[in-house]
């Protein structure tokens, strides 16, 4: 690439009505079930959102993520797993495209399958500087989600397209598991004004359900609790 990507964030916390967009793409109606099925009941946010943006020229990014340490030991903090019909991911991740990704525009790329992997990514292959057959950029358009395992191995080729690229990227986790630590203390104030019920369960720390934690449930608008104080 001959050029950088540009980040931003902060858009939970942005004045309305500008970040009502963001805010219900914690608890929109068609992710509910994709994630409570991906994290299990319970699930929140663990990044604040990101906002990428690249034009034509910006440089790609490293292979990382995956099951592995770069040692090749394991790495409690991205885990996929499957077991007894049910899934269960350390970290999820949920990019929402902001614009078409066509063949060959580059941006997300993934290499298929790497979330069962035994061995660790080698440098070359990391760096995209041998076996770029198996670097899989998805097609997609405007107004797709892409929901993918953080245990999977990915990263992003140079932007080739003349418009530009830009994408939304939510990080969830199981209600009991935290990558980030952006909710301690406390999230940011201006980003917990005008929540919804709903949008507020998903923004709560780290903790059992069982502990009376407000989950969404597929189909429901409003959150509930079944933990001790529900019986």
């Amino acid at each position: 690439g001959e050029r950088g990507r540009r980040d931003l964030g902060g858009m939970l916390g942005w004045p309305r009505p500008h970040c009502d967009v963001f805010r219900k793409l914690l608890a929109h109606p068609r992710l509910v079930p994709y994630l409570v099925e991906f994290c299990g009941r319970g699930y929140r946010l663990d990044h604040l959102p990101l906002l990428i943006s690249q034009h034509k020229g910006s440089e790609g990014f490293a292979l990382h993520g995956g099951p592995l340490t770069t040692s090749g030991d394991f790495n409690p903090t991205l885990q996929y797993r499957f077991v007894n019909g049910s899934f269960y991911n350390s970290l999820l991740a949920v990019s929402v495209q902001l614009c078409d990704h066509d063949e060959g525009d580059g941006g997300f790329c993934v290499i298929r399958g790497s979330h069962k992997c035994n061995f660790p990514v080698p440098m070359r292959f990391e760096n995209g500087l041998e076996a770029t057959e198996h670097f899989h950029q998805p097609v997609t358009k405007a107004g797709d989600v892409l929901i993918f395992s953080e245990a999977t191995v990915h990263g992003a080729l140079p932007w080739n397209a003349e418009h530009e690229r830009r994408v939304a990227i939510y990080r969830f986790a199981p209600a009991t598991v935290a990558y980030g630590r952006t909710y301690s203390p406390s999230w940011p104030a201006p980003m917990l004004e005008g929540l919804t019920p709903a949008q507020r369960a998903v923004l709560e720390p780290p903790y059992a359900e069982r502990l009376d934690r407000p989950i969404l449930r597929p189909g429901e608008e409003e959150p509930s609790t079944s933990g001790r104080s529900s019986k």
